[in-house]
């Protein structure tokens, strides 16, 4: 059968006066499939209501079919409802598993996520049904005309469906499948929705050959040894076979010790109560203290413990030779199976079992996972390699390959060769992305607070925090709010703060760094004084207590942008919660990396020893320190100076009332940790009300989450520090003295650069201001380098400082030439004011002549 050139349309089927589709019962459903004469096979039903991906795996056991209308009549329809595509025969028991031993013959077959994941134009083929199980989501079924008995051709064209594109691998193995029933709901979303069967056509039947060809899909045949083997073909590797064995459903022990009644009870923690099977050998045969435990990292085919005598040297192995089961069996792990020229598939089910370990994760495009230092209890990220990255597939799955002498499947190592690959890809589709770490409840994008620890999917985050150690008012209130904030207030009481509005800064700093998983950008904290002892280290131990439980690990600061490049990367791949500057002995110099990751969500570079490129995020709290340093050039408006001044003459020699401030933070960290958060979610719960103003570029979501709440409760403004330092910048003054000298020689003329040059050095005596600013940007052995002042004429062209800026003169010139422009005074840009509050508004008053001095010459 060829397929068609021509896509099948999704017409509804047909409906009734009222407009309602024509609804297909359950019941009359599966007798369409499956048909009346089952004999003694039958498929399973599978029904429970909730969220598919959170019942326990008992809710797949289900039940088997035997042609009962009322069972199918009893299903509710607002319940999960699935059946097997497959009949099963019963176990010696008679109980009814979709397990692969009892697999007796594949009825249907069906295509999911049609309109999502597989495009419409990919049905090529008019299906059987279809059922959408979500909005514009549905599931394609496709009835076999004559049942397919043949286990492996059953694999073997499910698998060319998964690898065609048009369905998921499923997690029971091809044989194992289920697909929704007509009547039933889709428990994923919020409310349940509702499936709906668009296309009902039963008389579509078609035969494999015409699934193949009309799907286009590509079937591997089966490859047979050449060799005479005493093992059928069935049991032997073909191409096509499924190189992944799911997880099974069932522990296969837990359910013989069910059948052979000797299950008594679960104890918890994957414990189980049972009845010893050497019973009758006990001394009086008492049945007490046996218990098997479930396999774990450590007993990896679980375990087994009687206390009486005569079982005091019988393991876990002879219970599994007992129970007739194989230690494979027992491991209730996936199996991967290596096959040559598979290597894809064998990769992507790799992966797919390294994220459903919950342990590993893709950040930067490297596999990482988290973990917690034994010594100092700090919890990071940290990247795999190579080796470690084997033993993680070592314990994600069991791995098997083919062995020729004695035919049979054993177990192997994960090959290095397909770890390898899987170290060095560019991109991993399963793997889930871990965006960095908090440690404390924090915001989400919608402004809720996630109190829940462990991976977040809606965020990427990762929460390494006890809940139970935090306590945030659902919707706190301004005297809940004003309540929290004393609580800050009270810790800095004995810091020597040099303004009001340094005070508020530090304050700032506490709630941003509560909150810096929250924010995509943060200025850098920056602590100064006018001599050692004044509490620099101590203010910024303190606010690092309020971004995570460990004490702060300082380092010093990098002396070019390559050092700094290096050492950013390397710090930010480990997501730290704070990376801190101390003891400067020079000013913050803008270093073109720091600039960036200030500024930017992500940073970009090359991981030394692995031939990949990162991306990593730069959401982590930078702090510096120093006496009488502080931010220059492009750093000044990167960073939040914090003003320490004690006022005497040793303040080393100074007595406090807590001089162990940090440490009882630490101690009661939940406490003033959720002081931090509540006094946000005030501001978030009131409306957002803003405070009008100067706006701070790059750092919109800051200023709004960390600065407008102190505003709003009457704080201070903690930027003044930033627009004084950029008033303040050297490179500011020293271009406000070249336009000056500039302008008083040519005016509004334009000159070239050796034109200044000249009118400097032949005539000093006139121009002595323009000789020595000329001097101090481009002197070199004596002599004025003209090469190096134009660079940077040309680099600050077009900054106003004064009202007069550097622009480049019109008309067709031979060499570059420059002229001062004259610009009228422009008052800086305020933000506008969202429902401002009586407190608000007064608050910006008090700030008005902060303002007026921070704006000066502007």
């Amino acid at each position: 059968m060829n397929a068609p050139e021509t896509v099948f349309p999704l017409s509804p089927i047909e409906t009734d006066k009222t407009g309602e589709t024509d609804l297909v019962s359950n019941g009359e459903f599966l007798r369409t499939v499956f048909g009346d004469n089952l004999a003694d096979v039958c498929p399973v039903v599978v029904s429970f209501t909730g969220n598919p991906t959170s019942v326990p795996s008992k809710a797949w056991f289900g039940s088997p079919w035997l042609g009962n209308t009322n069972m199918t009549e009893n299903l509710p329809g607002n319940a999960n409802n699935y059946f097997s595509l497959a009949v099963f025969k019963p176990d010696e028991a008679g109980h009814y598993r979709r397990q692969k031993a009892r697999f007796h013959a594949l009825h249907s077959v069906m295509l999911d996520d049609v309109g999502s994941k597989v495009a419409t134009e990919r049905l090529t083929l008019p299906p059987s049904w279809m059922l959408e199980t979500s909005p514009g989501n549905h599931q394609a079924g496709y009835l076999l005309r004559e049942p397919l008995s043949d286990g492996l051709a059953t694999d073997r064209l499910m698998d060319a469906i998964v690898a065609a594109g048009l369905c998921d691998p499923g997690a029971n193995g091809p044989r194992a499948r289920l697909a929704r029933l007509p009547v039933a709901v889709n428990g994923k979303h919020s409310p349940p929705f509702a499936c709906k069967m668009v296309v009902w056509s039963p008389e579509l039947r078609y035969s494999v050959e015409e699934l193949v060809d009309g799907l286009q899909l590509e079937m591997m045949q089966a490859k047979r040894p050449r060799r005479r083997s005493t093992r059928t073909a069935q049991e032997r590797p073909s191409d096509g076979d499924p190189v992944w064995i799911a997880r099974p459903d069932e522990n296969a022990v837990l359910d013989e010790l069910r059948n052979r009644g000797l299950y008594k009870a679960p104890l918890g923690e994957s414990k189980h109560n049972i009845t010893c099977p050497w019973v009758k050998e006990h001394t009086g045969e008492v049945d007490t203290g046996t218990a098997y435990f479930e396999p774990d990292d450590l007993w990896p085919i679980g375990g087994f413990k009687c206390l009486h005598g005569h079982c005091a040297d019988r393991h876990v192995r002879d219970l599994l030779r007992t129970l007739d089961i194989e230690a494979n069996a027992a491991r209730m792990k996936p199996t991967i199976r290596v096959m040559a020229g598979e290597m894809n598939r064998v990769i992507d089910a790799a992966e797919r079992e390294l994220a459903q370990s919950g342990r590993h994760y893709q950040r930067g495009g490297l596999v990482v996972t988290v973990v917690t230092d034994p010594g100092t209890r700090e919890t990071r990220v940290q990247e795999i390699s190579l080796p470690a990255l084997v033993r993680a597939l070592a314990g994600a799955a069991t791995w098997e390959r083919f062995d020729g002498r004695s035919e049979d499947w054993v177990r192997a190592d994960p090959p290095a060769r397909h770890a390898s690959v899987l170290f060095d890809a560019t991109s991993y589709p399963h793997l889930p992305v871990l965006n960095g770490l908090a440690r404390q409840p924090y915001l989400r994008p919608d402004g809720s607070l996630m109190t829940a620890a462990g991976y977040d999917t809606a965020t990427g985050m990762f929460g390494v925090f006890d809940a139970r150690d935090f306590s945030v008012p659902d919707k706190p209130t301004r005297a809940q709010a004003e309540a929290a904030m004393a609580q800050l207030k009270d810790l800095l009481m004995e810091f020597s703060f040099a303004s009001e509005s340094d005070q508020s800064a530090a304050l700032v700093a506490m709630l941003a760094a509560t909150i810096r998983p929250s924010l995509n950008h943060a200025p850098m904290i920056h602590v100064r004084a006018h001599m050692v002892g004044s509490g620099k280290s101590y203010l910024c131990e303190l606010i690092t207590a309020f971004a995570t439980p460990q004490r702060g690990t300082p380092t010093t600061f990098p002396a070019d942008d390559e050092e700094c490049r290096k050492l950013l990367l390397a710090e930010l791949l480990r997501a730290p919660a704070v990376i801190e500057f101390d003891n400067l002995t020079s000013d913050l110099v803008a270093h073109k990396s720091l600039c960036t990751v200030l500024t930017s969500e992500f940073m970009r570079g090359r991981i030394l020893g692995v031939s990949k490129t990162a991306t990593v995020s730069t959401r982590a709290l930078f702090l510096s320190s120093g006496n009488n340093v502080g931010p220059i050039q492009d750093m000044t408006r990167r960073c939040l100076s914090i003003r320490l001044d004690p006022g005497c003459e040793t303040p080393a020699a100074r007595s406090f009332t807590r001089p162990d401030l940090v440490r009882d933070v630490l101690r009661e960290r939940g406490r003033y940790v959720s002081a931090a958060l509540t006094i946000v979610r005030a501001w978030v719960v009131a409306g957002k009300p803003k405070t009008i103003c100067k706006s701070l570029a790059g750092y919109g979501d800051w200023s709004d989450l960390c600065r407008q709440p102190l505003l709003w409760l009457g704080c201070a403004d903690p930027t003044v520090s930033v627009f004084e330092a950029m008033l303040d910048d050297p490179d500011r003054e020293t271009l406000a003295r070249l336009l000056t000298a500039w302008f008083s020689v040519f005016g509004k003329t334009p000159a070239m650069v050796r034109d200044a040059v000249k009118q400097a050095l032949f005539f000093g005596d006139e121009n002595t201001e323009l000789l020595e600013v000329l001097r101090d940007i481009a002197d070199e052995r004596g002599e004025i380098n003209r090469r190096k002042l134009g660079w940077w004429i040309r680099r600050h062209a077009g900054r106003i400082v004064d009202g007069l800026r550097f622009v480049r003169a019109s008309g067709n010139r031979s060499a570059e030439a420059w002229q001062v422009e004259v610009v009228e005074s422009v008052s800086p840009v305020l933000s506008v004011s969202i429902q401002p509050t009586e407190k608000s508004v007064s608050s910006t008053s008090d700030n008005s002549n902060a303002y007026a001095r921070a704006s000066r010459g502007a």
